[in-house]
């Protein structure tokens, strides 16, 4: 039997989320504009809320096209707080459009979304080495860099805890325990 990191259960889900994702570089800007959301989306939330809803996500927010989620108008914010397969927080999506049409403003300045946000972790992903699931913080100074700077550019639901998940998701750190059969294959790995 393969050891996980204690956070995992038994639901297929969250193993499949855990074995091939979590912690898995991720530079596809669709991706990781998903990830922005999904991480916002939870807020006050478990995490397997949302990734139970995730599918559901993807058809309802155009499979995360931001340049079509930027253009949304109340006719479909109306029609996402009647969708009963997502999280119906009207500042959790009205700050989703937000962050679509911030987000197209750092591809245009940076050229990629990834070419920014990797800068908050020099450019390759930070290893950690936490023994237990109960060492790794909220937050790190990169992830308050990183919620600052987002902020600052008119990012919504980014705050330093949300963001740190978000770089465990992107795989920008590898905060999967020692023991854990991920800790040293997600460094093989990318996403985009």
């Amino acid at each position: 039997m393969k050891k996980r990191c204690d956070w995992t259960t038994e639901n297929e889900l969250y193993l499949d989320y855990h074995d091939k994702e979590w912690g898995v570089p991720v530079h596809d800007d669709r991706k990781l504009f998903e990830f922005l959301v999904l991480d916002a989306m939870q807020a006050g939330l478990s995490w397997f809320i949302v990734l139970r809803k995730r599918e559901n996500f993807r058809k309802a927010f155009d499979h995360f096209d931001a340049g079509k989620i930027a253009a949304y108008d109340d006719k479909k914010i109306n029609e996402l707080l009647s969708n009963k397969g997502i999280i119906r927080n009207r500042r959790k999506i009205e700050a989703t459009i937000q962050n679509a049409m911030a987000f197209l403003e750092v591809q245009k300045e940076f050229g990629s979304f990834d070419k920014y946000i990797w800068q908050f972790v020099e450019g390759k992903p930070k290893k950690n080495a936490w023994k237990t699931m109960q060492e790794i913080p909220p937050k790190s100074e990169e992830s308050d860099a990183m919620s600052k700077d987002l902020m600052n550019r008119g990012f919504k639901f980014v705050g330093s805890t949300i963001c740190y998940a978000f770089m465990q998701a992107a795989g920008m750190i590898n905060d999967h325990t020692v023991d854990c059969f991920r800790y040293n294959e997600v460094d093989e790995e990318k996403i985009g």
